[in-house]
């Protein structure tokens, strides 16, 4: 018999068609682009409408000004290029023109982390998430799908105030269909389990139901716990995951010490301690290669997120 195939999708795809929507539907959206509006598919927003669309080129401190200029004047301010370029490349343009200022401006950067692959490490952004939720007043998100990231995408259209989107490069396992609901600060609970939790976000939340098939065979049931909105982060789930099942292991494409690892421990220590692990970038930066193989490399998968369980469910005591 012959087995479905996975739909595959890649969060990226998901900006360009979703702001066109927003747009035929009435939001006043204007668009500003670094020059990577194909990869981005920011572009496509640009053909049916260009007259909302304005391409800077790689001056991306200067689309930042931009962008808050155009907020300022009334508009739904979008800007889009690499997540290395932004925040990488215009940090004090975005905590001194959008963040302090308030202003209603949403970044979606794409080719976030590891997942660059060829590109390198000069263009794989393993800090982003930790600069972006350095700065008050912005809403920080990693959508799981491109499913996902559609709907981030109209929520922060339609919600005043900065957002910061991270999106992909490569096509990857569709997790939701039409009939999810995203809820900014709220995590989804994807699979039930008592013996320890996995947190993920982004491409590694199909490694960690992954990783929860495999435990479920040894045995052992895992909470699963899709953490799509970093910033504000979801407490409660957190504490109720604590409180639960007895141990926490996260999982990012990300430096843990101050992306979804970091922020989970810091709850932790605040309100329930408990056993954790962490699944993502630890102490080295990493280089170029095919993204799986990256992946593979570096720890970032269902069979590590499978260790990292059993060792933190061994230490439950």
């Amino acid at each position: 018999m012959a087995t479905a195939v996975q739909t595959l999708g890649a969060t990226r795809e998901a900006l360009g068609p979703t702001l066109i929507k927003l747009r035929e539907q009435g939001h006043d959206i204007a668009v500003v682009d670094g020059d990577l509006g194909a990869s981005t598919t920011a572009r496509l927003f640009g053909a049916r409408f260009p007259d909302r669309f304005f391409t800077l080129g790689p001056a991306e401190q200067n689309m930042i000004g931009v962008a808050a200029g155009l907020a300022a004047a009334g508009k739904i301010a979008f800007a889009s290029t690499f997540a290395v370029f932004m925040p990488g490349r215009c940090f004090d343009q975005i905590r001194v023109s959008v963040a302090q200022p308030n202003l209603n401006v949403k970044l979606v950067a794409s080719h976030g982390g590891l997942s660059v692959g060829e590109d390198g490490i000069s263009a794989q952004a393993i800090e982003d998430l930790s600069l972006m939720s350095s700065l008050l007043n912005f809403r920080v998100i990693v959508p799981a799908d491109v499913v996902e990231a559609a709907q981030a995408i109209e929520v922060a259209a339609t919600t005043d105030g900065p957002f910061y989107i991270r999106t992909g490069r490569p096509r990857i396992p569709v997790i939701y269909d039409e009939s999810y609901r995203f809820q900014l600060g709220r995590a989804d609970r994807l699979r039930e389990g008592g013996h320890a939790t996995i947190i993920a976000m982004g491409i590694l939340v199909n490694s960690a139901l992954d990783a929860a098939t495999v435990l479920a065979a040894e045995g052992t049931e895992c909470r699963v716990l899709n953490m799509a909105t970093l910033r504000p982060l979801d407490r409660e789930a957190i504490v109720a995951a604590a409180r639960e099942t007895g141990a926490i292991v996260t999982a990012e494409e990300h430096l843990v010490h101050t992306g979804l690892g970091g922020q989970v421990a810091q709850v932790l220590a605040e309100e329930n301690p408990a056993p954790m692990e962490f699944v993502g970038m630890k102490e080295r930066y990493a280089e170029s290669g095919r993204w799986d193989l990256l992946m593979e490399r570096y720890g970032l998968t269902a069979s590590e997120i499978v260790k990292a369980v059993r060792r933190v469910v061994g230490r439950k005591g």
